[in-house]
């Protein structure tokens, strides 16, 4: 059964787990490891104030993470409502791909978003296949060269 989630810090070895898989199933797409460094300074980001307007949902399945969304809201005074909020990564192990679990990550992440009061959430998209090919189907979206804008309804 998959369970969407909030990303919390108890949950950072079973993340870095996922990260490694990652890496093993495409070793050309991540070109750095999860390394001691790293898992460090994913413990410290939930007490770092510069993490507050980060949002992270995970998906498992068997209590193992099969993907990750995160994102942050966009704090600037140019946009003094905080009105946007940036889709910084979405990933899914490739055997979960075809199995709507970027989906479910995206609905939950823009549930979130809504109940933040967000009204688009940004990103660039990967230029990869599967990628354009999900992205060219999130709907309530508009496509600008290598961005989308994703209306939170």
């Amino acid at each position: 059964m998959l369970e969407i989630r909030k990303m919390e810090r108890k949950d950072v070895e079973k993340v870095l787990a996922f990260e490694r898989e990652l890496r093993r199933q495409e070793p050309d797409t991540y070109f750095w490891e999860p390394d001691e460094t790293y898992a460090q300074q994913l413990e410290r980001s939930f007490e770092d104030p510069r993490f507050q307007t980060a949002i992270s949902y995970i998906a498992l399945r068997d209590e193992r993470v099969i993907g990750r969304i995160d994102a942050s809201l966009i704090s600037s005074r140019s946009d003094a409502a905080c009105f946007s909020a940036y889709m910084d990564w979405i990933c899914v192990l490739k055997r979960e791909r075809h199995n709507k679990v970027a989906q479910a990550l995206l609905d939950a992440l823009r549930a979130e978003c809504k109940r933040q009061g967000v009204g688009v959430l940004i990103a660039l998209m990967a230029e990869n296949e599967e990628a354009q090919r999900f992205y060219h189907h999130v709907e309530n979206a508009s496509i600008h060269d290598t961005g989308i804008w994703m209306d939170i309804q």
